[in-house]
């Protein structure tokens, strides 16, 4: 794990996307919220939150860093879904970690839910779309 004692508090923030390959089948069972384990956006909104708040459980040198915002949304496109999360927190180290592991839970959960309607649902995209804060600032 880095040292990070050294460094100072700063706002930091971090904007995470995930897209999602899906069929039509998908798209109108989740606006019809016709899929048999529920609301779909609602489990994997909570899920993202959760999975932001324990990066550190599950991703070895990642710091205990306290969270004070992490917003996730969902946007269905044409065939896809993307999900984004921004994350906040004011402390020594960056957020990137905790945004990107909020979409891939989100999407991993969202594949879950759809895998038993749609045989075709895959996973595409994790990325990292901006950051701000600390150094880099």
């Amino acid at each position: 794990m880095k040292d990070i004692s050294n460094k100072y508090n700063t706002l930091r923030t971090a904007i995470a996307s995930a897209l999602l390959s899906v069929s039509p089948k998908s798209i109108k069972a989740i606006k019809n919220k016709s899929v048999p384990k529920g609301d779909v956006f609602a489990v994997a909104k909570v899920a993202a939150i959760l999975a932001a708040k324990n990066v550190p459980q599950i991703i070895p040198y990642c710091h205990n860093i306290p969270i004070d915002f992490v917003d996730v949304n969902f946007e269905i496109k044409m065939g896809h879904i993307i999900i984004k999360s921004e994350v906040k927190s004011v402390y020594k180290t960056g957020v990137e970690m905790e945004a990107m592991t909020a979409v891939s839970v989100a999407a991993l959960t969202i594949y879950d839910m759809l895998k038993m309607i749609d045989e075709n649902v895959f996973i595409k995209e994790i990325r990292l779309l901006t950051k701000s804060g600390g150094k880099s600032d």
